[in-house]
């Protein structure tokens, strides 16, 4: 009878990546730059989100960008057209995902010393991104109204990961048959602690409370709180 050899293993497999994702969040720390990771799906606003936010932040705050795309660079040359802040797109290879060894390499790229804050728009996809521990000290995920208030059951690990929802398209909401209150009762099962802004990133309605919470962010990075 042939011998078969039993392994066992006790190490997730995405150990390495957490242990690489620490190393990002505590060079971070140190200097004193919040670091977010914004996720979405494709057409939420998410590019449009960004550029009104740095707009807002920029006179008071040193922003930088990082944008994750499989091809084009297009949503990094808006960020940068329409703010005028640095932006790195990042070619992730046609992954799903960019994680942290991936994060990790950007910043060889990007010199963050004297940032105040760090954005990394996520690559449009609600599944993969949601998987990987970018280095990020907060998540933040975009819902928007016309992708209806269930898609937080469809899409649960993305919102367990989140520590801000971002519900935009508000404006739209005579339009579509979204119920806010249930969307959020739906994340509040799934994370607990998810913190919600109903926002227009057209309008601009919403955003300003998103500024002030960017801002007390970063003033809990550098006393040592995140």
């Amino acid at each position: 009878m042939s011998e078969v050899r039993v392994i066992q293993v006790n190490e997730s497999i995405f150990a390495e990546n957490d242990r690489s994702a620490e190393l990002i969040r505590k060079r971070l720390t140190a200097q004193g730059t919040l670091f977010l990771n914004f996720m979405s799906s494709p057409g939420s606003g998410k590019t449009t989100t960004l550029v009104a936010l740095i707009n807002r932040l920029k006179g008071s705050l040193n922003i930088g960008e990082m944008d994750v795309d499989i091809e084009s660079s297009l949503d990094a040359q808006r960020v940068a057209d329409r703010t005028g802040i640095r932006s790195l797109q990042i070619h992730n290879g046609g992954l799903c995902h960019i994680d942290a060894d991936m994060t990790a390499r950007a910043l060889l790229e990007y010199d963050t010393e004297g940032l105040d804050l760090l954005i990394l728009e996520n690559i449009g996809n609600l599944v993969c991104p949601a998987e990987f521990d970018t280095g990020a000290h907060k998540n933040v995920t975009i819902l928007s109204v016309p992708e209806g208030d269930d898609k937080p059951l469809k899409y649960p690990l993305m919102y367990q990961v989140s520590d801000v929802v971002l519900i935009n398209k508000i404006d739209a909401l005579d339009y579509f048959d979204f119920d806010l209150e249930k969307a959020k009762e739906r994340i509040l099962a799934l994370n607990p602690k998810a913190i919600f802004f109903p926002i227009s990133a057209k309008t601009g309605e919403g955003l300003d409370a998103v500024c002030d919470w960017v801002v007390e962010e970063l003033e809990a990075v550098r006393a040592g709180k995140i």
